[in-house]
């Protein structure tokens, strides 16, 4: 088993989930029949969101709210 600190600089949970070569991405996480879906925006992108139907933001607009 590999430790933490071995783990990190491989960078390899990154990869499925934004893509090669990485993006910024945002994950939107549904609940449905007791697993989550995934679902991924990035740049322009609207977010589309069961639980906020109303929302009329790209996932550029949120990953850069903090910047």
């Amino acid at each position: 088993m590999m430790k933490l600190q071995e783990v990190l600089p491989l960078r390899l949970g990154g990869t499925r989930h934004i893509g090669k070569p990485k993006q910024p991405t945002l994950s939107i996480c549904i609940l449905v029949d007791g697993e989550y879906e995934i679902q991924q925006f990035r740049g322009d992108r609207t977010i589309v969101s069961p639980t906020f139907p109303g929302l009329k933001l790209t996932a550029e607009q949120v990953l850069r709210a903090g910047v």
